[in-house]
């Protein structure tokens, strides 16, 4: 009798806080025993689900949690619907509810003028506004429980791609969040990285099966092209799910807009020329292992975009299929009123004009009318912001919005006065842009300007190369298995749960099967001799193809710009003789492949997830070796170990998990290298340096080795989902 008069009196409490109409769904939803609070780690997770449907809908595989809304939260045509909804979403279930109370927020009114169901862009510039405005409310909550409640009551009033973009940078940049592992993007908007057609057999699956029948949807690793357009033979790197889930990911990490504490952040502009460029290297190795010539830039704006692509990708916020673009398609000025947006082609040109002026100047004219240096190694990071036209930008009136603008050109050349009232193409979301051939066409364009400003800057001398009383003696890649000195790849089928962001029922989980590229573990040793006193170093490890296109050697200066990252890493060396080994899932290029395939589900985190409490940014470890060939593709290993004392940055290890710090960084800290980024190839080779073995010097070694590809294919992870499916193992594998 007390724990009934109890919870009577907790449920009137609701009733009086909220008013008769929404009390009515307080009342009958909230049990005020067992329930969950927005103080709770999974309440940010569970409201992340299913973004497109109401959060008045159960969320969680098994529909264990719901949202009990308070009005503010519910838009105008919910409101007057709050008892109906209180008896069909809070009377018959058992869920526990997690109750957002009332908050007074800051002005919504600029993030609220995009409407649901449109696609929202950051290269946008009005888009990228209202995300700036939304990620201030929610950087400004003075607590956890309050940015829950912030995100809680603003779900349903904004565009959901807009609000998952704005609560993933407030989840990566608050102090109070650091610890929660956010979901990648591709378990909350999978529509964004897989063929379309896998939905619809989805709904087929989740109406007819329970969990335990549902077998995976195998997507073809060929559905958006075939060999006859050569540009597919490379679809399995563009169209890869983990590389375009960090793509998305670092511009979470290092997005170029919002508040400045966000945007400003060390080396930041370097770092984007960085990142990119080691992604043009390896899409040009990927290339010739293909047998396909190196990326051309799209240098002339005026000239027609030779590759089309047809992405084959749904929309399940716009309720339309992404666009497509023919071959041969031209860019043509930009008139789209609605999203405030109209400028020239000619005004892309005018701005490439003015950067390359400003290069060959070796200064820049800032906002005020002074000028900055560029004729250092501070220049990269100036004009790195320049180019991208991040918010550090320092005169975006004069150099502009070339890359951000150029990827919007080029996401709309079918519709650019919006005649037809369609919307952008793949290049003008980021995680949809690599998937496209021109993205790479369009960022070796801008990789060429940012080496206009390498040509500028003095090569690396001697002293600057060397070690003095370091030596590496050998180098030697070993892996189970295979050959030595030779890295084996292969094709690996990996299953990933979709039930998270499809607003589907009944729920339960769903799973597609996706076919990637993968490699064998391998691990370097390398001998090192040190014939000075115990001392530190640091160990960079890349590698190149070893031909060009017609099967020649490489110029230095032309195989310089193809030097993939592998890894880089501190050692202590003593006197004498080292032997050094490093396994290849240490790279500080990749995070771990569970990272990527593994769903981390905030009730299901396995005693192995934790060995990867990686950010979510960084390369696909599945991704870190070229395919090759099976003939073994001819490449070059490169090794060299650099005065740790002339690289080291005096700081404390970042808090948390950590990030793939190459290409990453670490998270609110310096650079975790003093060098330039790419060094020692960043620059053009000293005189007489006109091979790389001439340019080696003792500290450095290099090797010949070889990447084997074999046509196989092996299932990874599929264990834990037979398990789920109880006895349903033997069923056929649904395929599109």
């Amino acid at each position: 009798m007390y724990l009934l008069t109890d919870r009577l009196v907790c449920r009137m409490e609701r009733v009086w806080k909220y008013g008769a109409a929404v009390g009515l769904l307080v009342f009958f939803a909230g049990n005020c025993f067992g329930q969950l609070s927005v103080n709770d780690p999974k309440a940010i997770l569970y409201m992340m689900e299913r973004p497109t449907e109401s959060l008045l809908l159960p969320k969680g595989e098994n529909s264990e949690v719901r949202f009990v809304v308070p009005p503010e939260g519910l838009s105008d045509r919910l409101k007057p619907l709050a008892e109906d909804l209180a008896n069909r979403f809070g009377a018959d279930t058992s869920a526990a509810p997690i109750e957002i109370p009332e908050l007074n927020l800051p002005d919504l009114s600029l993030p609220r003028q995009l409407p649901r169901n449109e696609p929202f862009s950051t290269f946008i510039p009005f888009h990228r506004e209202m995300a700036s405005r939304l990620i201030e409310v929610f950087m400004g909550m003075r607590t956890y429980a309050d940015f829950v409640t912030a995100a809680g009551l603003t779900r349903d009033l904004v565009n959901p791609s807009m609000w998952i973009f704005a609560v993933q940078v407030a989840l990566t940049h608050r102090n109070d969040t650091r610890n929660i592992d956010v979901p990648p993007l591709s378990a909350v908007m999978p529509d964004k990285f897989l063929d379309g057609a896998v939905f619809r057999q989805a709904r087929e699956e989740v109406t007819v099966l329970t969990p335990g029948e549902r077998a995976p949807i195998e997507i073809p690793r060929d559905y958006t092209a075939t060999d006859v357009e050569v540009e597919h033979r490379v679809a399995y790197f563009r169209e890869d799910m983990g590389i375009n889930v960090h793509h998305w990911t670092w511009h979470l990490v290092y997005p170029f807009g919002g508040p400045p504490d966000i945007v400003k952040k060390d080396r930041r502009g370097e770092l984007f020329y960085y990142m990119h460029q080691q992604i043009i290297a390896r899409y040009d190795f990927e290339r010739l292992s293909n047998n396909l010539g190196r990326v051309k830039p799209f240098n002339n704006f005026q000239d027609p975009i030779e590759e089309g692509y047809f992405p084959k990708l749904d929309s399940l916020l716009a309720s339309r299929v992404w666009p497509a673009r023919s071959a041969n398609a031209k860019l043509r000025d930009v008139n789209r009123a609605e999203q405030q947006l109209v400028f020239d082609i000619q005004d892309l040109e005018r701005w490439r004009d003015r950067i390359y002026e400003a290069i060959h100047e070796g200064r820049a004219l800032k906002s005020n009318f002074d000028y900055v240096d560029l004729n250092n190694a501070q220049g990269i990071d100036v004009l790195g912001n320049m180019l991208e036209a991040s918010a550090l930008s320092i005169n975006s009136n004069l150099y502009g919005n070339l890359h951000n603008l150029g990827h919007f050109a080029i996401s709309i050349c079918h519709d650019p006065d919006h005649r037809h009232l369609e919307t952008f193409g793949v290049m003008g979301d980021l995680a949809t842009a690599m998937r496209d051939p021109t993205f790479y066409r369009w960022h070796k364009f801008v990789d060429n300007i940012f080496q206009q400003h390498k040509a500028t800057m003095p090569p690396y001398t001697t002293q600057e190369l060397g070690y003095d009383g370091i030596a590496v003696r050998s180098i030697e890649v070993v892996s189970q298995g295979n050959p030595r000195n030779e890295f084996n790849t292969f094709w690996q089928q990996s299953d990933v749960e979709l039930s998270r962001g499809l607003d589907i029922a009944p729920q339960g989980a769903v799973y597609a099967r996706l076919t990637h590229l993968q490699h064998a573990p391998f691990t370097y040793r390398i001998q090192v001799e040190n014939s000075g006193q115990p001392r530190k170093g640091t160990v960079r490890i890349f590698m190149a193809p070893k031909f060009d296109e017609r099967g020649l050697p490489m110029p230095f200066r032309t195989q310089r710009l193809l030097f993939i990252e592998m890894d880089r890493f501190p050692v202590d060396l003593r006197k004498g003789s080292n032997t050094i080994e490093r396994n290849s899932r240490q790279s500080s290029i990749t995070i771990p492949y569970e990272r990527t395939f593994r769903r981390l589900d905030p009730t299901q985190v396995t005693p192995d997830d934790q060995e990867f409490n990686f950010c979510g940014c960084g390369w696909p470890q599945h991704m870190l070796i070229p395919k090759g060939t099976a003939a073994g593709y001819p490449a070059e290993l490169f090794v060299m170990v650099s005065n740790f004392a002339d690289d080291k940055v005096d700081q404390p290890p970042p808090r948390g998990c950590r990030a793939a710090e190459s290409i990453c960084g670490w998270f609110e800290r310096k650079y975790p290298d003093r060098r330039p980024m790419g060094y020692p190839f960043d620059r053009n080779p000293r005189p007489g340096a006109s091979s790389i073995r001439q340019f080696l010097l003792p500290n450095m070694q290099l090797i010949d080795v070889k990447i084997r590809f074999t046509d196989r294919t092996e299932l990874r992870n599929a264990a834990n989902i037979t398990q789920t499916r109880q006895n349903s193992p033997s069923r056929p594998r649904r395929s599109l």
